[in-house]
């Protein structure tokens, strides 16, 4: 299944993306006298994997009884409160020669907070006191049941599915000193989406294409094969110091071609629009704003 988010009337709803248009889940639950408060991004977040089984359902009965679809949605974050933002560093080998930064030998983990959360098409204020923005495009991977000390062969067994994010940068504040924290944790400097596509349609996460645009010009073209630590790997590792839960999502690193790797660097600036397409999961855009 390919899930959504999107705004109405003030709040986010839950929908579900198909060729044909998209479903409201809440208003389809409603016109099929279901209780539409299982049908709600909170819900969907909380249950996780556990959800699947009765949207698959619903969008069965819904399909079946003709219920009308959406064609023109403003996109939220496909998980829009996720109790974890976990990022992975230097995680492609392409990346960290261009950085000139040594290959890890073990995943490099920092963290987000919930004030980084953007969607696809939401402006992106750069910050007042950074000069040195650089785009990160990311396979997203959202966790979908309780992870302790999973192993490497069971560690895709947890995901709920897979979207597109952007792990936005202020380099200068980033490598200002050894934590990263304040480069990575300005307001909205993590949009993700717009479709989180469920695990079962995406056979090998480490067999995606990795494409990124700045302005319309190609900046970022790999394959998630070139990560040094699999989605797998990631997840287990991570399971193994700290319990994992439905919702958190995980960035998994940028390959080649951010800012930060160029000879000649031209940061991220006002009116400049990132585009991030990877594998299937269509495009997610942003426009970068003056911080008012």
């Amino acid at each position: 299944m390919r899930v959504l988010t999107f705004h109405q009337a003030g709040a986010l709803r839950l929908g579900l993306a198909t060729d044909a248009g998209i479903l409201d889940v809440a208003a389809a639950a409603q016109a099929l006298g279901l209780p539409e408060a299982s049908f709600t991004p909170a819900a969907f977040t909380a249950a996780g994997l556990d959800a699947l089984p009765a949207l698959a359902t619903l969008l069965e009965r819904a399909q079946a009884a003709g219920l009308p679809l959406l064609h023109d949605v403003e996109p939220g974050p496909p998980i829009p409160a996720p109790g974890k933002i976990i990022c992975i560093g230097l995680n492609y080998r392409r990346h960290a020669e261009e950085t000139g930064a040594a290959i890890p030998t073990s995943p490099i983990v920092f963290s987000k907070f919930s004030n980084t959360i953007a969607a696809h098409g939401d402006e992106i204020p750069l910050p007042k006191r950074s000069a040195q923005v650089d785009y990160e495009a990311e396979l997203v991977v959202v966790i979908g049941r309780r992870a302790v000390d999973v192993s490497e062969a069971d560690a895709l067994s947890v995901v709920l599915g897979y979207t597109n994010g952007n792990d936005l940068s202020a380099r200068d504040l980033q490598l200002r000193t050894s934590q990263w924290l304040l480069g990575k944790t300005p307001d909205h400097f993590f949009p993700f989406g717009p479709i989180l596509f469920t695990a079962d349609e995406v056979p090998d996460p480490q067999a995606l294409t990795v494409r990124g645009w700045l302005n319309g010009e190609p900046r970022q073209n790999s394959n998630t094969a070139d990560m040094i630590f699999s989605c797998a790997q990631i997840i287990s590792y991570l399971s193994q110091h700290m319990t994992l839960e439905p919702g958190d999502v995980i960035a998994t690193g940028t390959p080649e071609g951010v800012i930060l790797g160029m000879k000649e660097k031209r940061w991220l600036a006002p009116g400049d629009e990132y585009v991030i397409e990877i594998g299937p999961f269509g495009q997610l855009s942003n426009r970068m704003v003056a911080s008012s």
